[in-house]
């Protein structure tokens, strides 16, 4: 028997690929290029934006006649056990494969924001704690950890991470990013894709780009960035990510910039990602996407007329499930009113990954081979390292951290002894069992009232709720409140309930007009803190909230952004001392709810100044954490401070544990630009390094800058090094600079290529 040239593996890619598609008929080529999404009910409350408007009917044994392009969420649609779920997928893509004339299995996907979302699988931390952590190289091991699970049982792709820089934080969102500044999300971001594509998994840059600057921090808002924030904020980590992560696919967001969707974008989907960027995997719809343009957008008048758009945009695959890439553009080209090589070109892009994933070859198998543990102990220890290390410590005045072991201790408040405040709206729990109320979690996930007893066996616990998370009754503050003054210390465990479309307080849908604590929370505080028993305040939240109403009324402040399954015996060994907190702020956190969006990175005109009476400076900077030892920086060195608008300059600083416990110090390197052809942010993050200590210890940091870091876009939309003076500040936040090295910049000014520099280096001897 005579093998077909796109069988062969001895075959390069691309010649195989074109083999099969000059075999295939436009309805097979079409069939590749979207997905189906098997259990979705256009019924009830929906885990995707207007799910029961836009998920259409059709005949599952007449599609597959055809082949499939992708399989959307077999696992995380609803419970299943992993291991019957990944040979019911096995099954599945043998009948796909036995339909259609090649033999070709479809490409499944689930999402992994914060784990594989899916029945009994582990649930990390939100990546706004790994923005917290500052601990890229912990993130990529994690993702590893993630990429593995996935293949175990047949999945293909993971839709993450998220690389939307925060530019609003009452935007419901917050929690599924990494932070507000492009440097940080960028570093954090490359990380987790390169974890999990190193575990053979397809990454997807979630969301290209613009979607965290809607208008008005409504989820699907129009963007009014200007072209300098979208060319120097919005981009910058989806560059990290494709460059340093090599990912193979990105996910086209849902809102517009100016006007144009960025589903139908040529210029951002195919100029600038193809063509300036060399990118050359898939591009993706955001689930209903594709139908949005003629639903939502209104920039197409038919499904077909959507289909064309989007297609001539640069958008490959349509997801979740079949609407505007199905018949309609089928019938479109026969009209020929759509031309096919538009479907040839987005058809070869899905098959060239089909071959490099070896679902070509004809000894694919499906069948899951080993033992299946998705919340495996090695998992739970990732996990808990990543949750231990995001914990934040906001402020500790007078030491009352940690709690001494034998204290009397009043637990107070609504995420106290609920499990479900540990996570994002994108855990299966959250994401899922919600509509499943009869069915267990499926893993263990700690209280922090119950991890906080375990921790401090000799203490005297009490609890009491004291309200609820978001609702107005205030009936159990009396309760709380004599519970308190029986009590040596509080702990008042406030935050978040992670939803979607409004069914939470934090997550997707879920925006918010202010910056207040939900319900009424801040009047359960009040009326803590009015006890006279010291107040401890743990925060469980998707998002910062404004905390200068108690500035100065608190014996502590902890922060933890949804901490994952681990997250309450992590926060437990923060208060008893057993964790010595590092984490450091991914996003500022507010004097005041109003005022907003603010975000650390403003020019001049965008500081506290006398042309207003409203002051934006925030109560915690971005980059602030504290620590229960003490950190001396010293013998700072820098090379030669003249340098030219294409050289480099290296600063070296020792930092030193002078307290009497091990800890992790987090130093940061801004850039204050003093004049500049364009308003720049006052400082900026260009590099930062964690670096752990024992007692006593000292190690010598070096950061290797280079002027590609100082760059910006200018007037004409390129992006150029000035000549003239520089600041690198070392910082131990972005409001608290140790040591300036002044620089001065000579020489022409200097346009920068697809290929500048994005990091700065750092040496650790």
């Amino acid at each position: 028997m005579t093998t077909a040239p796109w069988r062969d593996p001895a075959l390069t890619a691309a010649a195989r690929v074109d083999d099969l598609l000059s075999r295939m008929t436009l309805e097979e080529k079409t069939a590749q290029l979207y997905g189906v999404w098997v259990g979705a009910s256009a019924d009830g409350d929906g885990v995707a934006p207007l799910q029961r408007e836009m998920t259409a009917e059709y005949d599952w044994d007449e599609l597959i006649t055809r082949g499939l392009g992708q399989l959307t969420r077999p696992f995380g649609t609803a419970p299943v056990d992993p291991a019957l779920g990944a040979q019911a997928l096995a099954r599945a893509q043998r009948r796909i494969a036995e339909a259609g004339r090649f033999g070709i299995p479809a490409l499944a996907h689930e999402e992994c924001l914060a784990g594989f979302t899916t029945w009994r699988a582990t649930a990390y931390p939100v990546p706004l704690a790994w923005g917290a952590s500052w601990d890229a190289e912990l993130v990529e091991e994690m993702a590893g950890a993630i990429g593995r699970d996935l293949r175990t049982v047949g999945v293909h792709q993971g839709l993450a991470p998220v690389l939307d820089v925060v530019r609003d934080p009452r935007w419901g969102r917050v929690e599924e990013t990494i932070g507000e500044d492009p440097y940080l999300v960028g570093t954090i971001g490359a990380a987790y894709v390169r974890g999990l594509e190193r575990a053979g998994i397809v990454a997807t840059l979630k969301h290209f780009a613009g979607y965290a600057s809607s208008a008005g921090a409504r989820n699907l808002a129009p963007v009014r960035a200007g072209v300098r924030e979208f060319a120097d904020i919005t981009l910058p980590p989806f560059e990290f990510a494709l460059r340093e992560g090599g990912a193979r696919s990105v996910m086209a967001a849902y809102t517009d910039t100016d006007g144009v969707p960025a589903s139908a974008d040529p210029g951002l989907l195919t100029a600038l990602l193809r063509g300036d960027w060399g990118f050359t995997g898939t591009v993706v719809a955001d689930y209903f996407g594709v139908g949005f343009l003629q639903t939502q957008h209104r920039v197409a008048g038919t499904e077909a007329g959507a289909a064309h758009v989007a297609l001539e945009a640069g958008l490959d695959v349509e997801l979740p499930t079949v609407k505007c890439y199905g018949r309609p553009l089928v019938e479109a080209v026969r009209a020929g009113e759509i031309p096919e090589d538009l479907i040839d070109r987005a058809a070869r892009r899905v098959l060239l990954q089909k071959c490099e994933l070896g679902l070509l070859d004809e000894d694919w198998d499906p069948e899951p081979t080993g033992r299946i543990d998705l919340d495996s102990t090695a998992n739970r220890a990732l996990a808990r390292r990543l949750a231990e290390e995001s914990v934040v410590l906001l402020d500790n005045p007078d030491g009352l951290l940690p709690l001494a072991p034998d204290t009397r201790i009043a637990v107070v408040g609504p995420r106290a002894a609920d499990a479900l405040a540990m996570l994002g709206c994108y855990s299966f729990p959250s994401h899922v069992l919600t509509h499943h109320p009869d069915v267990p979690t499926g893993i263990e996930i700690p209280t922090v009232l119950d991890a906080l007893r375990a921790e401090l066996p000799d203490a005297k616990v009490t609890f009491t709720e004291g309200c609820g998370v978001d609702d107005p009754d205030t009936g159990g503050f009396e309760e709380a409140v004599a519970r308190t003054a029986e009590a040596d210390v509080c702990v008042a465990v406030l935050g978040d309930r992670a939803g979607l479309f409004g069914r939470g307080t934090s997550g997707e849908g879920c925006d918010v007009t202010d910056l207040r604590l939900p319900g009424v929370q801040g009047e359960l505080l009040d009326a803590l803190v009015a006890t006279g028993v010291p107040v401890v305040l743990v925060l469980l939240t998707g998002r910062p909230y404004a905390l200068g109403r108690w500035q100065g009324r608190l014996g502590a402040v902890v922060q933890a952004f949804f901490p994952g399954e681990e997250g309450g015996p992590a926060l437990a060994g923060v208060l008893s001392g057993r964790v010595n907190p590092s984490g450091r702020l991914p996003v500022s956190v507010p004097q005041v709810p109003g005022g907003q969006p603010w975000t650390y990175l403003q020019p001049p005109l965008g500081l506290a100044g006398e042309v207003s009476n409203l002051d934006p400076t925030p109560l915690y900077a971005f980059g602030h954490g504290r620590s229960y030892t003490e950190f001396v920086w010293e013998d700072v060195e820098g090379s030669t401070p003249d340098l030219s608008t294409d050289g480099s300059y290296d600063l070296a600083v020792t930092v030193r544990n002078s307290g009497d416990r091990a800890g992790a110090e987090v130093l940061q390197l801004y850039l204050h630009d003093p004049v500049a052809s364009v308003t720049r942010p006052d400082v900026r993050l260009i590099g930062y390094r964690r670096v752990e200590l024992a007692p006593g210890e000292s190690r010598r940091v070096t950061f290797r800058f280079h002027t590609d870091l100082s760059a910006f876009t200018d007037r004409t939309g390129r992006r150029i090094v000035e000549p003239g003076d520089l600041e690198l500040r070392l910082s131990a936040s972005s409001a608290e600079a140790r040591h300036t090295a002044r620089l001065h910049l000579t020489g022409p000014v200097r346009e920068l290529s697809a290929d500048r520099r994005l990091r700065c280096e750092t040496e650790v001897s």
